[in-house]
């Protein structure tokens, strides 16, 4: 147990004792517990396997890697269909995960062999994403921009594209476009301060 994580598992959450459970699960397969993104973070050699976390509605293990699982019982969730790698296994009970620890033991242990193995996620590369009519305009008319957009590392490309795509609404997707374009100019990506 790592103290710097206690403090994850000690505040008041309707998940307290499904968190409690899943670390003694965790702490048993072997993994070092430690804190990233204010959630307990299991690792294999540095590499992050596996976290906790919470939600309303339920709490998970998320999977760094999980899309190079087997998920033999066909439980893992990818959040979002931009979400390249990671899967989460949701709970919503203390029971639920009582009675599925033998799996829950099983995927953890093929995640530590994925890791040990050097398994890698091949990610979908930024021209693989489309562009968004509305950005496209803005970048045929303003050269500056486009260059400053290429510039980005690719993550910060996707995370634009990704974030100018999600509202449904034309007038939505122009707003965000706008407000982000001195984030592109500075080199920054767009949930960056």
């Amino acid at each position: 147990m790592n103290p710097k994580v206690d403090f994850f598992f000690n505040k008041d959450s309707q998940w307290q004792s499904c968190y409690k459970k899943l670390r003694n699960i965790l702490l048993d397969t072997g993994l070092t517990e430690e804190l990233k993104w204010g959630c307990p973070c299991y690792t294999e050699n540095k590499s992050n396997v596996v976290l906790i976390h919470g939600f309303k509605e339920y709490c998970a293990l998320l999977f760094h890697k999980g899309a190079l699982l087997k998920d033999a019982e066909g439980i893992l969730i990818q959040q979002t269909e931009n979400v390249q790698s990671a899967r989460q296994m949701r709970f919503t009970d203390l029971q639920e995960i009582v009675n599925s620890e033998a799996v829950i033991k099983s995927y953890i242990y093929e995640a530590i062999e994925v890791e040990k193995a050097g398994l890698e996620v091949t990610y979908k590369k930024t021209a693989e994403f489309n562009i968004p009519e509305e950005f496209q305009k803005i970048l045929d008319k303003k050269p500056d921009l486009k260059v400053a957009f290429e510039a980005l590392t690719p993550g910060r490309q996707r995370g634009y594209l990704l974030h100018f795509s999600q509202p449904k609404q034309s007038k939505t997707r122009e707003s965000r476009i706008e407000k982000c374009i001195p984030l592109i100019f500075e080199g920054k990506g767009w949930n960056e301060q």
